[in-house]
Parts: structure tokens; sequence; C-alpha cells
């Protein structure tokens, strides 16, 4: 496969409320396996409201839709500040969220969003990029690990 380059560019107002959605609805979707989705869906709620209290504009925060050679957008990504740190003295910053398009998926804009998002960081004058990545999300998994990404913690549970 040959590697993909994108381009990323802030998100319009419209991509933005389409990408809060879908953001949203998956968020929602994972919680509910660990509590009722009204519970879940205001807890997602109120985490859109914490984290991006000016929406598209939120300052320090990258809200990102990446596009191809071609013009198309193929995805869109979240960076920010990271949220286990201080702020202003943060040395590292965190991808909320990154997700490809259903028609791109598996040619290797998973990568190329990540690898640009990466750049993004350094040109920031940071020195690290961290996620959380549900348990049985195998794909985004195996692209973390190829990437050169180390698990740093790790959250079991079983139901019984």
């Amino acid at each position: 496969m040959n590697a993909q380059q994108v381009i990323l560019r802030k998100m319009t107002p419209a991509e933005y409320g389409a990408a809060t959605e879908h953001r949203e609805a998956e968020s929602v979707r994972v919680l509910s396996r660990l509590m009722p989705e009204e519970v879940a869906r205001e807890r997602v709620r109120r985490g859109t409201a914490t984290f991006l209290p000016d929406g598209l504009d939120t300052a320090g925060h990258h809200l990102l839709t990446a596009e191809n050679a071609a013009g198309d957008a193929v995805g869109n990504a979240w960076v920010g500040p990271d949220p286990h740190q201080a702020s202003g003295s943060a040395s590292s910053a965190w991808l909320y969220d990154i997700h490809v398009f259903v028609p791109f998926r598996r040619l290797g804009y998973g990568s190329a969003i990540l690898t640009a998002a990466e750049a993004l960081v350094a040109r920031e004058g940071r020195t690290a990029l961290g996620l959380n990545v549900v348990g049985d999300n195998e794909a985004a998994i195996a692209l973390y690990r190829r990437l050169g990404y180390d698990v740093t913690s790790m959250s079991l549970r079983k139901t019984i």
C-alpha cells in the first residue's frame, strides 16, 4: 500500500457539527456497555461542554478535517491539551478523537491523519501525543502500535 498524505485544516462549522454528532454517538455506544444509555448520553454531553466550551473556537484545541491530495475530506481529528497535565506546562498533547470516513478506510488514511497530527503537535513544541482507545477496537490498536505508541495504562472490566 502506498503511503497516503493528508493536509489538516480547521473544520468548518458544518463539519464540526457532523464530527461532534458522530463522536458523541460513538461515545454513547461505548459507554452504554457500562451504564444506562441516558446516563451515558448526559456524561458525553457534559464532556463536550467541558472540553470544548467554545466549540470549534475553543482555545488550545485543533478541530481538523483531513484532506487527501485530490482535496477529498477523508476524515477528521481533534487534538488538544493533555488532560492529564497541568495547563501551561504540558509537554504533551492529547488526541481526543480521530475518524476516517467509511469510503477511505483501510487505505492508509488513519496513519496519514495521525502522522499529520503528530507533526502539528511537534510544531507546537510538544514532545508527546497521548490518546485513549477502546479495548476491543483491534484495528485502532494495531494502527497505534504500528506507529510506535506504547501502552501507558490499562483498565480491565468483567461483567459478573
